[in-house]
């Protein structure tokens, strides 16, 4: 199991900017290409106020800031530069998930989408979107907003791919909304997405669940059955390979190597088509902020049979 796409990180929300400028893209992107990344993932294109690219739909109704530099064009060349496949993720506001007022979040997303295929599409390199709202399980009218937001997409660019990257309601990510409970159940997780999926078919085309807020132990488990469902309901099954540790005090420090390796074993078990990753810049690239990142891409390269 090889990492072949990532995610671009540029409009952070739990991690440091690195404050990169075009050189400094142009390396990492190098880098990425030296091992077989194929595949560039905007997380967002907006959050908390500040954007990636010049907005007039996020600078009058959302009230963003207007940004120095044009980030999509600058991915987009970049991509096109190094024969990259380009998806462009949506805007998060960060609220919806307090109101559970999906359907404002839905309404601005499209006309984002309007906005930035007017401006973009004509790109070689744009080849998908990515819908930046993660769920775990139904909540509120979430499922029908990412349905609606999907179709869209997929009607105003052609049937371009819509990729979606999930999360699986494990351990971890009730550690963190201070919950003292296990892992959802696997027969619970496997109807209640069932269900989601079945709500989701014609609108997505790829699924990439996270795979770090359950333990190591469980994750195989969780993988059959994503792989299971994706199939039933015609939608391509990625893995989302983590390369930052949930389980450090510091949040967030790249992962240990022997994490890692374990975690595409198991995914390489399932029978996961590809693996992307969040994220390759900050936590597995050698021009990273993070010394161990550093060592994280050797150590991946020596596995890949790179060096």
């Amino acid at each position: 199991m090889r990492i072949t796409g990532t995610f671009l990180d540029e409009i952070s929300y739990d991690i440091p900017h690195q404050n990169w400028g075009y050189k400094e893209w142009d390396r990492d992107f190098q880098s990425m290409k030296s091992i077989g990344i194929d595949t560039v993932i905007q997380i967002r294109c907006g959050h908390n106020g500040f954007i990636t690219y010049p907005s007039k739909v996020l600078t009058t109704k959302a009230q963003c800031f207007m940004p120095p530099t044009d980030l999509v064009e600058m991915f987009l060349g970049l991509a096109e530069k190094y024969g990259m496949k380009f998806y462009f993720g949506t805007y998060d506001s960060g609220n919806c998930w307090k109101d559970a007022n999906f359907e404002s979040e839905l309404e601005i997303n499209k006309e984002v989408v309007s906005e930035v295929w007017t401006k973009y599409g004509k790109h070689k390199a744009f080849k998908g979107w990515y819908l930046a709202t993660e769920i775990s399980r139904r909540r509120g009218s979430a499922v029908e907003a990412i349905a609606g937001l999907g179709r869209y997409c997929k009607e105003i660019s052609d049937n371009l791919p819509v990729l979606i990257s999930p999360l699986i309601n494990g351990v971890k990510q009730n550690r963190d909304l201070g919950l003292d409970k296990g892992s959802i159940p696997l027969a619970e997780h496997e109807a209640e997405w069932d269900s989601i999926l079945g709500s989701l078919e014609g609108a997505v085309d790829q699924l990439a669940f996270q795979d770090g807020h359950v333990e190591l132990k469980e994750l195989a488990g969780y993988l059959k059955i994503n792989c299971a469902l994706a199939r039933k309901h015609g939608i391509e099954c990625w893995t989302n390979c983590e390369t930052f540790d949930r389980d450090m005090p510091i949040k967030f420090l790249p992962i240990k190597w022997e994490k890692m390796w374990n975690k595409l074993q198991i995914a390489e078990a399932a029978g996961i088509e590809k693996a992307i990753t969040f994220e390759f810049s900050h936590f597995m690239s050698p021009n990273s902020c993070y010394p161990q990142a550093h060592g994280l891409f050797d150590r991946y390269r020596e596995y890949a049979g790179l060096i």
